[in-house]
């Protein structure tokens, strides 16, 4: 019983991987997909950010993991500095509340 479970299991899963890859095999072959962005409506920054996403992938990359903690600790600190300003003390635990 246990390995005619076995035999059907290992049969359906060659089924399920096989099957699309034969699917796909007969159809007819298609060219490769060109992802670019649209920069006819941008000027300035906007436009080099487009043409860099579109020249380089890996550059836009690495300038956009570059980025985005950049700018979070900018707005993090202006945020903080706003709070401390209209009184909001962060900085101090105090009493929590328990």
């Amino acid at each position: 019983m246990k390995t005619r479970f076995i035999k059907l299991f290992s049969w359906c899963l060659f089924a399920c991987l096989a099957l699309p890859e034969f699917a796909h095999a007969a159809a007819a072959k298609v060219s490769n997909i060109v992802i670019v962005a649209d920069t006819r409506k941008f000027s300035g920054w906007e436009a080099w950010w487009t043409n860099l996403y579109n020249e380089s992938h890996l550059y836009f990359a690495l300038l956009t993991m570059a980025l985005i903690p950049t700018v979070g600790v900018i707005f993090g600190t202006f945020a903080d500095f706003l709070m401390g300003f209209i009184g909001i003390d962060l900085k101090s635990r105090g009493d929590v509340g328990h």
